[in-house]
């Protein structure tokens, strides 16, 4: 939920009450805590979707017959927590279904809304309200499952009802284009149309006529374009009565369930794999099940086998990933297992190709989506199952807008549609680490690695009183050039992009820093320029220091462009490998540096956590980590956690074929209990060790949490309004027992964007309460005098303390 610095009330539009809210939810308060925190991490089965909109219906139905007296309640995508009032049109005579598009004046705007009820009457005279301009649909654009759960979703997550609906939608449908396949323009050769109608020395006219009659279904001017044919010829075919265009509608085929759908036979499965895979075919309905197995054991495998299954029965999977680099591997390992069409979807994709997908997928013929975090909502005609990748991955939380988790509301909408989910993940987070133990999900371990693999050795490299040349010490550089002359391939990890993070001056020590966030600025040098990676600005280098004058400014500090020079002079004759967000910035560049690795050919890997997930690189022996103290004294309480999940994916990465693999740690703190025990004991030690930490804390999963933030662009305004909003809420409306409220406090980086930030954590061992003190938290959010002059934001469950 998001609100501040401008209101967006409309000048006559009448919002709804909260009943309202709750009734559309199908909200019904729990008998008891234990069963509110049940209903939120499985989905409710108090949440009967069908017959919620089975009961709208009847009743939009029933007034069909007096249209000019029915009130629509139609959520909008505004900052207010409310639904909105319009008078319908004389002239409309379709029934008025839940989950249509509308078009609505607002203010001085039109806006696409959806529909969330009908009724008779409202809080202000009939004559009152405005009139809706326009019915988008004549059949509701959202399903019955993701309508109710989008609803739901709203309340859980305190975010207005119009926004969270609308975010369910793809762009084109948000902004009110038809949920309709594009009419595409082809072009094809006249009936009776032959090349020697053309002069002898048209040569170019004759090639693209030959074009046309190699496709008599029809080309576009694209895929003639890429046959290197001159289009603008096609005016001249048509004026000579030899080409013609036409518009296409595609009509998707229906899914065939009787159809083979494998392309290649499965693999071989061992034990571990064997039983997890039983265990998830004895399952048809909903059952939540968290594939806990170590990098390299075949939880892909598992994957492919229970979407076989799936595809047997004619239904559809969705496989979610938590980076769109992932996305392109894990499409080209699934289409090469099955024959039926796999789309993708995620936001480097074009907003028309998102559109046809979601439309496929909602036909059900896309029978496989492979897609990021917003793929969640994708309506699937038949569905059979979902699959959560990687799913401890903090990315699959939007941290902006409408504050969802991916993991969390793929867990509600799998109750809802009656389907088994799988997590899997070779470091699961400790939230659905604790739902396993407690029983709330299904464990499946895989403690071995897939065939003849064998997990990599781990050693603590202490670079105390070592000279670093670039972060690389002279041990690790004698290991290296040892695994590259055997022929195999080393990946080397650090988490600082660009050539160093910050540039300081050698005579005054001044370090250039952004001015509109608390940090540095990091200096790049292909293209040669500062660009602070908070707020995105970025300047010129610098000739001398603003502070005192000297030319003398130095870079301090590695990043991966700085490790990069120093690796190609240490080894000039091996091809260095950088992988981070620069480096793969222009189209088709990451899968270019994966087909390189995959030759097999000896190299060095280099890169950020964009290697740290998914990969599989069967010739790397050796993997590097430069810095492993990086995590091991934040200021989150999550931050151990972090650590150890990217220190073990990163490692993961080695040894995964039958060549033996091996981890170097480069470290100043080797005896810190964490490293001990991640090296000794491995993940599930470390974790049920700060399970326990967490339990004495009172700290998540032991506890629900929730922060409100506040932004503002003068310095001690955020934290002022938090404290007076403090004062007000416990003189009206006294804490629970069960609450506690913590701050306001300046946030870890209080100045980014250019905005002072600062925060108030409230925290409860139950959520009934907690939620219930939320919905008056925002009440008076919404109605504080101040809170136009400062941006704030409502982040339940948040991942962070940023």
């Amino acid at each position: 939920m998001e609100g501040g610095f401008h209101d967006l009330r409309p000048e006559t539009p009448c919002f709804c009450s909260e009943t309202v809210l709750r009734k559309a939810a199908n909200y019904t308060e729990p008998t008891s805590p234990k069963q509110y925190e049940t209903d939120t991490q499985r989905g409710s089965a108090r949440h009967p979707a069908h017959a919620m909109l089975s009961d709208l219906l009847s009743r939009s139905q029933a007034v069909t017959r007096n249209l000019t007296d029915v009130i629509l309640r139609i959520a909008l995508p505004t900052p207010l927590h409310r639904l909105f009032d319009y008078r319908t049109l004389p002239q409309i005579d379709q029934p008025l279904l839940p989950g249509i598009r509308v078009l609505v004046p607002f203010g001085r705007r039109e806006l696409v809304g959806i529909l969330v009820e009908t009724a008779e009457q409202s809080e202000l005279p009939l004559n009152k309200l405005k009139p809706v301009h326009a019915l988008l649909d004549r059949q509701p654009v959202l399903d019955p499952i993701l309508f109710q759960l989008g609803l739901w979703a709203a309340r859980y997550y305190q975010h207005p009802p119009g926004d969270a609906l609308q975010q369910l939608l793809p762009t084109l449908l948000r902004q009110g284009q038809p949920a309709d396949f594009v009419h595409a323009t082809l072009w094809r050769a006249a009936s009776g149309a032959r090349d020697d109608r053309l002069s002898s020395s048209a040569h170019r006219q004759r090639e693209l006529l030959q074009l046309l009659l190699e496709h008599p279904q029809g080309i576009s001017a694209d895929a003639l374009r890429a046959e290197g044919a001159q289009t603008a010829l096609l005016k001249t075919l048509a004026e000579k009565g030899l080409a013609e265009s036409f518009l296409q509608h595609p009509h998707p085929l229906p899914a065939d369930a009787d159809a083979q759908p494998l392309r290649e036979p499965a693999l071989p499965l061992h034990g571990e794999q064997l039983a997890a895979l039983t265990a998830i075919h004895a399952h048809s309905g909903f059952h939540c099940f968290l594939l806990y197995g170590v990098t390299g054991s075949g939880k892909t495998e598992i994957y492919l086998q229970a979407i076989e299954k799936v595809l047997h029965q004619g239904k559809q999977a969705l496989v979610l990933v938590p980076e769109i680099g992932l996305t392109p591997q894990t499409l080209e390992r699934f289409r090469r297992r099955f024959r039926v069409p796999v789309h993708a979807l995620h936001s480097n994709l074009t907003d028309r190709a998102r559109l046809d997908t979601w439309l496929l997928a909602r036909e059900g013929q896309a029978r496989i989506i492979i897609g990021t975090r917003s793929a969640l909502f994708t309506p699937l005609r038949n569905p059979g199952l979902i699959i959560i990748d990687e799913e401890h991955d903090s990315s699959f939380k939007q941290q902006d807008g409408f504050r969802y988790h991916a993991r969390d509301l793929a867990i509600s909408r799998a109750k809802r549609e009656g389907i088994p989910i799988i997590l899997g993940s070779a470091t699961p987070s400790l939230e659905s680490l604790h739902n396993a133990l407690q029983g709330r999900y299904q464990l499946l371990p895989l403690t071995q690695r897939a065939g003849n693999a064998l997990p990599p050795r781990f050693e603590l490299l202490d670079i105390r009183q070592q000279p670093l040349d670039s972060g690389l010490s002279a041990p690790l550089l004698q290991r290296m050039r040892q695994h590259i002359e055997a022929g195999t391939q080393v990946l080397l990890f650090l988490n600082r992009r660009g050539f160093s993070p910050s540039l300081i001056c050698e005579q005054c020590g001044h370090v250039v820093d952004c001015t509109r966030c608390d940090a540095h600025m990091t200096l790049h040098r292909n293209p040669p320029h500062l660009h602070c990676h908070h707020c995105d600005r970025q300047t010129p280098i610098p000739r001398a220091c603003a502070h005192c004058g000297s030319e003398e400014l130095k870079p301090l500090g590695i990043g991966t462009e700085r490790a990069e020079d120093t690796l190609q002079r240490h080894f000039p004759h091996t091809p260095v490998l950088r992988v981070d967000r620069d480096s793969t910035a222009r189209k088709s560049a990451l899968e270019k540096i994966m087909a390189q690795v995959n030759s097999g050919e000896p190299c060095i890997l280099l890169g950020t956590q964009m290697l740290a997930k998914g990969h599989h690189f069967p010739k790397v022996t050796l993997v590097a980590i430069l810095d492993a103290d990086a995590g091991l004294f934040s200021a989150d309480f999550r931050g151990m956690e972090r650590t150890a999940q990217l220190i073990l994916q990163v490692a993961g990465r080695a040894g995964r074929a039958d060549h033996p693999g091996e981890v170097l740690l480069q470290t100043r703190h080797a005896e810190h209990p964490m490293l001990q025990t991640l090296i000794g004991a491995g993940y599930q030690d470390f974790a049920l060790q700060e399970l326990n930490l967490r339990r004495q804390a009172q700290l998540p999963p032991f506890a629900h949490q929730v922060l409100l933030r506040a932004e503002a662009p003068h310095q001690g305004r955020a934290e002022q309004f938090l404290q007076r909003l403090r004062q007000q809420l416990l003189a009206q409306h006294p804490l629970p027992p069960d609450l506690q409220l913590i701050g306001p406090f300046p946030a870890m980086m209080e100045r980014r964007g250019g905005l002072f930030r600062a925060l108030l954590q409230v925290s409860a061992r139950q959520r009934a309460p907690l939620h219930a003190w939320l919905e008056q938290l925002v009440a008076l959010l919404e109605q504080h005098p101040d809170a136009r002059r400062v941006r704030w934001t409502l982040d339940v469950d948040p991942v962070d303390n940023y």
